[in-house]
């Protein structure tokens, strides 16, 4: 019987993914974020400056914005 367990059960120490594989999927992360973002700062400069104007933004704010280099609550203020 114990045999079985231990071939069913894995220990707990193979259960977590190793530093490669954070490291590896960390990467990954990253690379979707950017692609991400590319596509939020395409969309937005698509727009007219009535329609960012009406989300509270500037053309020359979109990537500082899209980046969270500015925030909402900055925006507002200097409104």
């Amino acid at each position: 019987m114990s045999a079985i367990l231990a071939t069913t059960v894995r220990p707990e120490i193979a259960k977590r993914p190793g530093a490669f594989a954070q490291l590896f999927g960390a990467y990954w992360v990253g690379i979707a974020r950017h692609f991400i973002r590319r596509a939020a700062v395409a969309r937005l400069r698509d727009f007219d400056d009535h329609l960012l104007q009406d989300i509270g933004l500037e053309r020359a704010e979109i990537e500082a914005a899209v980046y969270g280099v500015i925030t909402r609550s900055e925006l507002a203020s200097t409104r």
